[in-house]
């Protein structure tokens, strides 16, 4: 079974861009907000069926790649709209990697960041642009942010 061990952070500021590369951009969308939450993402070229067990911090994760015209079609026919639309950037750092989320449409202005860690307590440095743990707030996981009018307040 894979594990997903993530904090998440909203940005404070623009001190990540120095360190971050172009960026990926992805589109994603939900066929269904859960538990288990299963989701369509495009990146790049590339095209992913995720599906995710319940939980904020750690949680179970199983992720299959899938023709990228039958990830366009699930977003546009199966996916409930809009779906999620950002760039991600993936800065490295003591091992581990932080990936920063700049998202577009809807969700426009919000900029979160991502930690994947070996196990929950793992200690790790955090950045000076780093602002406030949103980990444990519901309202900023992706299914929730789908459904969302705008970023949250």
């Amino acid at each position: 079974m894979g594990t997903e061990i993530e904090r998440k952070f909203l940005v404070a500021g623009e001190g990540w861009r120095s360190a971050a590369g172009p960026g990926l951009r992805l589109r994603q969308g939900y066929l269904h907000a859960g538990p288990p939450v299963v989701r369509i993402r495009q990146a790049g070229d590339q095209a992913f069926l995720t599906v995710k067990g319940p939980g904020l911090l750690t949680r179970a994760e199983f992720e299959y790649p899938i023709p990228p015209a039958d990830a366009e079609t699930m977003l546009a026919l199966l996916c409930r709209q809009p779906i999620i639309e950002k760039t991600r950037h993936r800065i490295p750092q003591d091992g581990l990697v932080w990936e920063v989320d700049e998202f577009a449409g809807h969700l426009a202005g919000l900029v979160l960041a991502e930690i994947e860690l070996p196990k929950p307590d793992h200690p790790f440095r955090r950045p000076d642009w780093l602002g406030r743990e949103v980990t444990e707030d519901a309202r900023y996981q992706n299914v929730a942010l789908s459904r969302a009018a705008g970023p949250p307040e």
